[in-house]
């Protein structure tokens, strides 16, 4: 689960987009592809594919393409237009070929054929959502601020619903439902039990009249410590809003297929329920004769810890297909 770490001046820890697990990312993906552009600059080397699902602030993709020597086609994707606009400019003459568009990478397969795309050599998904979505977007990821309740990764108008929706409208049970079952929120019967409560005098309008009511409703020792006590519903409703677990069930399902024989995929997810659905798909085509090349899932050393907060929580499973 992403944190949201909080100072002593009330600003989340870290304003700017730190990538995690970013050697142990390059490591994973590179490795046979640093061999290849290391021969004679004469040699007849096809350029890879690198497909990032999840570009956010596109730091894992530069930094692949910088090891790369800058031999290296990138097929990004974001939700959210703003992070395609930043990373068209961070990745701007970094790849021979960099193709970015604003789509759900659950749609690659889509995407790679309108661009005659037929396989990918590497592939990431980082599932954390970045800080760069956290500190600007303005759409109610962080209680620290007072922004509109939406959630939404993308634009709000293209969403069936929004969280203001969930808290607003739907059964006191299935908001219950939702915070336990995407975040194994313990407390998220009296968590639900305290909006339908609210909802009664006012409407729940911003992140922040939601952490209070979070905050209001678990106990005494819940809300001490570093971890903000409305993170669990703040995760599961972001995940409900933007259908995350569906998304990644397909992006797995999908991006592995389009894998070329020998590529390999990356996925650092954030908590127990993406990391299970990543495991469970691993163990399916290993059984299929893909080799899994981390036995136990990649954490961040303690250092990277130190440095960014929000990488405590982060797994890396990789896989490679069958040459």
């Amino acid at each position: 689960m992403e944190k949201e770490e909080r100072r002593k001046d009330g600003e989340s820890a870290g304003t700017v987009h730190e990538p995690v697990l970013l050697h142990e990312i390059i490591e994973a993906l590179t490795g046979k592809f640093e061999i290849l552009n290391s021969k004679s600059e004469h040699a007849s080397v096809p350029v890879p594919w690198y497909i990032d699902g999840t570009l956010g602030g596109a730091g894992h993709a530069l930094a692949i393409a910088a090891t790369l020597k800058g031999k290296l086609n990138i097929l990004g994707f974001d939700r959210d237009p703003a992070a395609i606009e930043r990373a068209t400019r961070t990745l701007q003459g970094k790849a021979t070929k960099v193709i970015l568009e604003n789509e759900d990478y659950r749609d690659l397969d889509r995407v790679m054929d309108a661009h005659g795309i037929k396989k990918a050599d590497m592939m990431l998904l980082d599932l954390g959502i970045s800080s760069d979505e956290l500190e600007s977007s303005g759409r109610g990821f962080t209680f620290l601020r007072s922004e509109p309740l939406l959630m939404t990764l993308g634009e709000p108008a293209d969403y069936p619903f929004t969280a203001k929706d969930i808290v607003n409208g739907w059964d006191e049970d299935v908001i219950a439902n939702i915070i336990f079952g995407y975040a194994e929120e313990r407390f998220a019967r009296r968590i639900a039990k305290a909006i339908a409560i609210y909802r009664t005098k006012a409407r729940i309008e911003t992140s922040s009249d939601l952490a209070e009511i979070v905050k209001s409703a678990v106990p005494p020792f819940a809300r001490r410590g570093k971890i903000h006590p409305a993170t669990k519903t703040f995760q599961a409703l972001r995940i409900a809003v933007n259908d995350e677990l569906n998304a990644l069930r397909e992006g797995l399902k999908k991006g592995y297929a389009r894998l070329s024989a020998g590529g390999r995929m990356a996925v650092i997810s954030f908590h127990s329920l993406e990391d299970r659905i990543v495991k469970d798909f691993y163990k399916e085509k290993a059984a299929e004769g893909g080799r899994i090349l981390t036995k136990k899932p990649i954490a961040p050393t303690e250092q990277e810890k130190a440095e960014n907060p929000r990488s405590r929580s982060a797994k890396l499973r990789t896989i490679e297909k069958p040459r």
